[in-house]
């Protein structure tokens, strides 16, 4: 992905959008607000990082899904799969990709009754919205995929139509040139403030000390959102929570493509390069870490990550880790679910946050989404009104129980 570096000075002393936060989920709205025939206004985005070398965006899986539990959350993943097929033509740049999937879907397995009974009932919501999921018993897992150890295993879920890998590094690259060849302005500095006039957010104070006066502000900055949020005196139940990933090579590579496998403790592993694969899993205390806490745990593989995955996939009791890193969810923790549109008190400070480890597949409805309430006032192509911001006031929760 190639990174340029932003001046750190504003050009203006006013805009019309401010952006917290550049990485994938800012560049999408700053992008969509430039591709919105009703907006004309002006649009700056501060990054902290330039480098974008500890977002979220740059640690991800990289996967898409439509197997969620909310029917949202399937239709907006299906309008990421639409967008990123067609790119060169939605971007309008005949150089850009058209990305692909790589359709090896992801496999949830049940262990019990109870998570065998939410799989049915996802897969009812999934298929409702137009997924391909299908369901498949113990034998039909095996005869699918004969490498799976399943003696505990009652259900299986798969989806294989655009749920796999994508290329979303590519994506951002392109939102954000994108954006900044049509005079959306990046800059490298960090918001430190925010001042409010009323019910409405008034100006930002950056790090260096200078005040920007503003008509909306969109807090697009993933894990450190509740820190932006309470600039404004606002509490935004949204946390960075630590999430360990691994690359590994098997002494004895499987047949065929891994799907991306969720077993019923967590660990979660798939197919990564042609011979290589990915595994993903929480700490063992999953706690609120500080945003610039990329501590790992070199035990949790040896002792709880490996033992997993040899036991539900016997031919890799031989396995050796190539890499490790570590990133983070932006966690809201009142329902697993995105954050998104005005706060009820401050109506021109705009969320986008808390997705919970989805927000790379859900980048592109999100900033099309924030660029609709900006032009409109309103949710024009999508209704995410079940998201909205006054849940949280209420503690009325939206859940997404298809949390990995």
């Amino acid at each position: 992905m190639a990174i340029s570096g932003f001046p750190s000075a504003p050009s203006r002393s006013s805009y019309d959008v401010i952006i917290i936060g550049g990485a994938i989920m800012g560049s999408a709205t700053a992008w969509f607000l430039t591709e919105n025939p009703d907006f004309d206004g002006s649009v700056l985005v501060v990054e902290r990082d330039p480098s974008y070398a500890m977002c979220s965006t740059a640690h991800t899986y990289s996967c898409i899904r439509q197997q969620f539990s909310d029917p949202l959350n399937v239709r907006i993943s299906q309008f990421t799969a639409e967008f990123i097929k067609d790119l060169p033509d939605r971007i309008g740049d005949a150089r850009a990709p058209r990305l692909s999937v790589q359709n090896f879907g992801y496999l949830y397995l049940a262990d019990n009754e109870g998570f065998a009974d939410q799989l049915r009932g996802n897969a009812q919501i999934q298929r409702a919205a137009g997924a391909g999921t299908e369901l498949l018993t113990r034998d039909e897992i095996a005869a699918r995929y004969p490498f799976y150890q399943l003696d505990d295993i009652l259900l299986g879920s798969i989806n294989t139509r655009d749920e796999g890998y994508w290329d979303g590094g590519t994506l951002f690259d392109w939102l954000r040139r994108s954006a900044r060849s049509r005079g959306v302005e990046y800059i490298g500095n960090e918001v430190a403030g925010m001042t409010k006039d009323g019910n409405r957010a008034r100006s930002v104070t950056l790090a260096s000390g200078q005040q920007i006066a503003c008509g909306h502000v969109v807090n697009a900055s993933g894990p450190r959102a509740a820190r932006t949020a309470a600039m404004a005196g606002i509490n935004l139940p949204v946390e960075p929570r630590r999430r360990f990933n691994w690359v590994y090579t098997a002494e004895k590579p499987l047949v065929r493509e891994l799907p991306l496998t969720i077993d019923p403790s967590g660990v979660h592993t798939r197919q990564d390069g042609p011979s290589t694969y990915m595994a993903g899993a929480a700490p063992a205390e999953d706690l609120a870490v500080e945003p610039d806490d990329f501590r790992m745990d070199h035990d949790r593989w040896q002792d709880h990550v490996w033992p997993i995955i040899a036991n539900r996939i016997p031919q890799f009791e031989s396995i050796r880790v190539v890499t490790e890193w570590v990133g983070h969810y932006a966690y809201n923790t009142l329902d697993q679910n995105a954050i998104v549109g005005p706060h009820p008190e401050v109506e021109n400070l705009l969320f986008q946050n808390g997705f919970s480890g989805h927000g790379l597949q859900q980048a592109p409805a999100m900033g099309r989404a924030i660029a609709e309430l900006i032009a409109y006032g309103e949710f024009r192509s999508l209704d995410l009104t079940p998201m909205l911001f006054d849940r949280i006031l209420s503690a009325r929760r939206a859940v997404e129980t298809a949390v990995i």
